[in-house]
């Protein structure tokens, strides 16, 4: 019976540096686009219906955001947390590439306190370095892929059955002597129908049976700004050069040709339940014409019918037009935008792959969008980005004044400028064709960019430079467009003067400290090194976030964070009726099994 209760999996989330509350590291702005810290604490959402697809066999699952805990209590002790756990297993997840540091750290203390106990890891870059993953001594298992649930399904069962490895598809594992095996990717289903992404019902049901939110919290400011997400497909249409998740490293990692979509019916479904939580924005992720215009007139038909009070955010990969907003408009009662234009030069977005429109046809999108009422367009330009020089990256500004002139100051215009880093994507195409992008790279294994993580800048974290700027060059550029466009929004009054000046000393003191980090690294005496590198702790953790834009900046309106009392009872009388059901589940698949063993 105690079988029932048992933790056979923990999923481990760890901060982008293990060590981050006592090492000196200016992260800079590498995540103030983004809802994280520089601690990179939001998990990846795949996580969830990982969790789902295994609870609903008969696995008890836990998340425990490691990162977050950390960020959030400076006492508390990951390693006496761990030690105290016994699952089946530990799951820990290796999705972006700035968590190289931290998730092996967390690997080496699961095995330094429970040696008999597998770790596994999962995730696009675990997948990409499967096999120098799997040459730690710490690593028993790499799951690779983009939908591992399945073959994370067979490979618990096997773990706790004691069954063999060797017919588990998408599986990196080791025999007893250590001898390296790399299964076959085989399970890359067309259509992702059958998981939710993020399951939401999943992370409400985990909060009451583990009784603690905080392992569960998706990022430090959750709580008060609960924006929702969701996964329309895993894979791409796309072939933008600088970006993990294209068509071109979808199919070099993952095996890949196609995306797989979920459809509309199942989309909309999850948007009933999040509206059931609170008024939350939604984040629909991807461009859903990727998937063609059916599929577009179906998942917009089908909202109109729920008649639903949340905000839809909206993501856009390329031009748009009246036909399409109309339908949006007619659909939902709020929408935003998002649109990664990376520059406004136009040769450089057609070799990249990204907006592979004219500056015309990109405004004309934005003057649309507004015609038919969207709320705000957030657009996001990038320095490091292939061929720009640091005259073209600065120049972004100026184009940034000439859409606030075009469209008369328009406040529902969210202008930011942010650098590509700390990483090139493995298996992009700058990252597997360097020459051809112009990009000189410093960081080639996963060793490499564990090691880059610990240094005390993000100028010598970055992994790259290109033919066009150097490290130094990109920095310069970051912050200098940074300074511009803070110039400019204060000009248009998209911004007040308290939030102008704050954000202008950010910057100002951030150069500064760059330089004086570089003067530190000079010194030959290690012991004074590290001691100055100290010294300079405390104004780096002032300037660690939020350094080139505000942080509300990237918010949009709530008027209701969570759900009225009578909608979310219903929910978790729901949930709760779901975690009875799986409990006897559990109890009646754990009685099987342990029949067929005898």
């Amino acid at each position: 019976m105690l079988q029932v209760f048992k933790k056979d999996l923990v999923f481990l989330h760890a901060p982008s540096v293990y060590d981050f509350r006592k090492d000196t590291i200016m992260f800079g702005p590498i995540s103030d686009v983004v809802p994280s810290s520089p601690t990179f604490e939001m998990y990846p959402v795949g996580i969830t219906s990982i969790a789902e697809a295994l609870e609903q066999n008969g696995f008890n699952v836990q998340i425990i955001n490691v990162a977050y805990r950390m960020l959030k209590d400076k006492d508390y002790d990951p390693e006496k947390v761990i030690a105290s756990m016994h699952p089946t297993a530990f799951g820990i997840d290796l999705h972006w590439l700035p968590h190289a540091h931290g998730s092996i750290e967390l690997a080496k203390i699961c095995k330094k306190y429970h040696p008999d106990i597998p770790v596994i890891f999962g995730g696009l870059s675990s997948s990409y370095y499967h096999e120098e993953l799997i040459s730690y001594p710490f690593v028993d298992f790499v799951v690779r892929g983009d939908s591992t649930e399945e073959p994370m399904l067979q490979l618990m069962g096997a773990i706790k059955y004691n069954l063999p490895f060797h017919d588990i598809p998408n599986l990196t594992w080791k025999k007893a002597d250590g001898t390296p095996v790399v299964n076959p990717l085989t399970h890359v289903p067309e259509n992702i129908d059958h998981v939710s992404v993020p399951c939401y019902s999943y992370v409400v049901r985990s909060v009451f049976k583990y009784a603690n939110l905080k392992n569960t919290m998706p990022y430090l400011d959750w709580l008060k700004y609960p924006i929702t997400a969701l996964l329309t497909a895993r894979g791409c249409t796309q072939n933008c050069s600088i970006c993990g998740g294209s068509k071109f490293a979808y199919k070099k990692v993952c095996n890949r040709d196609e995306p797989a979509y979920r459809s509309p019916q199942s989309l909309v479904e999850d948007i009933r339940l999040i509206q059931k939580l609170g008024r939350a924005p939604i984040f629909v992720l991807h461009d859903i014409r990727q998937a063609g215009q059916d599929y577009v007139d179906e998942f917009f038909r089908l909202l109109k019918k729920e008649n639903i009070k949340n905000e839809l955010i909206i993501e856009l990969f390329w031009e748009a037009d009246d036909a399409y907003f109309a339908k949006i408009a007619d659909a939902v009662p709020k929408f935003s935008l998002e649109m990664t234009l990376e520059t406004h030069v136009e040769s450089i977005r057609r070799m990249n792959g990204k907006f592979a429109c004219t500056n015309e046809q990109v405004e004309n999108t934005i003057a649309s969008a507004f015609k038919y009422g969207c709320r705000k367009i957030d657009i996001f330009f990038m320095t490091g980005i292939p061929k720009q020089t640091y005259e073209q990256a600065v120049d972004s500004i100026n184009y940034c004044r000439h859409l606030l002139e075009k469209f008369d100051g328009d406040k529902r215009l969210a202008l930011f400028i942010a650098p590509l880093a700390p990483f090139l994507d493995p298996g992009c195409l700058a990252f597997e064709f360097p020459e051809k992008y112009g990009y000189k790279k410093f960081c080639h294994t996963l060793e490499d960019h564990r090691r880059a993580l610990t240094q005390p800048s993000w100028k010598h974290i970055l992994s790259f430079e290109t033919d066009s700027m150097t490290r130094d060059e990109i920095v310069r550029s970051t912050y200098d467009a940074a300074l511009k466009l803070n110039t400019l929004k204060y000009e248009f009054n998209l911004i007040d003067e308290q939030l102008y000046k704050d954000i202008e000393y950010r910057i100002k003191s951030a150069q500064q400290v760059i330089d004086e980090i570089d003067r530190i690294l000079e010194i030959q005496d290690e012991t004074v090194k590290q001691k100055e590198l100290k010294e300079l702790k405390v104004k780096v953790e002032q300037i660690n976030r939020h350094t080139i834009c505000g942080k509300d900046e990237l918010k949009w309106p709530i008027s209701e964070r969570f759900g009225s009392i009578f909608s979310l009872s219903s929910v978790f009388a729901k949930l709760f009726a779901t975690e009875i059901k799986l409990l006897y589940r559990r109890l009646k698949i754990t009685r099987q099994k342990m029949r067929s063993l005898k």
